[in-house]
């Protein structure tokens, strides 16, 4: 039986280094958890989640989540940890969600959901309003105006939801449509962290008298 070479043993040893992210607060505080090697895959670095979940502090606990082109599920098991009530996880690759749905057995947990598709297609069909939504679309894609288009024609935005969104930093701040707000930007490496609020939905006026 031939041996592997110490070489081929640390190879494999930072490759699977590479595989794990930590979840940094809440219930499941410090627990390591792995992600299979698909293409594109890159976990929130730690620095960058824990920026964002201190902009979202008052935002997570209770809220209905949406993370889309999820990935690892590093964001939204993140916003299960703190006290989000649910998330829904949606991404094109079945290896990565179906390592979600192990993660959410292992701790224990019946509030995340996992859904396989296209982020188009699947924002186009709507299916009720969310609180937070978490957004890491590829970097070779231009996505801002277009995903905050279409949460808002969909109907996914729950009054004061707020959506996170990654973005290149090398391409500055993201283009918005008329009416949504940059509140929040930070860079870490290559990524832009930015929190948006979306334009508040229009009051209905009551008719005056002479109106009526």
């Amino acid at each position: 039986m031939s041996k592997k070479s110490p070489g081929g043993r640390g190879r494999q040893a930072r490759s699977a280094a590479r595989n794990r992210f930590r979840i940094i607060g809440g219930q499941w505080r410090s627990r390591v958890l792995s992600f299979p090697p698909v293409p594109g895959l890159r976990p929130t670095p730690d620095r960058i989640r824990e920026t964002v979940f201190n902009w979202l502090s008052t935002q997570v606990p209770g809220a209905r989540c949406l993370d889309l082109f999820c990935g690892s599920g590093a964001l939204g098991l993140e916003a299960l940890s703190r006290g989000a009530s649910s998330v829904l996880f949606v991404d094109q690759s079945e290896p990565a969600l179906a390592s979600i749905r192990e993660h959410l057995a292992l701790l224990g947990s019946d509030s995340g959901r996992c859904e396989r598709g296209n982020a188009r297609q699947f924002l186009s069909r709507g299916s009720g309003q969310v609180d937070v939504i978490f957004a890491d679309p590829p970097f070779d894609q231009e996505w801002a105006t277009e995903l905050c288009t279409l949460l808002h024609e969909g109907g996914w935005l729950a009054p004061g939801a707020r959506v996170y969104l990654e973005t290149p930093a090398s391409r500055g701040e993201p283009e918005l449509p008329p009416g949504w707000q940059l509140l929040r930007s930070s860079r870490a490496g290559g990524v832009l962290a930015s929190l948006l609020s979306p334009p508040e939905p229009e009051t209905k006026q009551e008719p005056t008298d002479q109106e009526q």
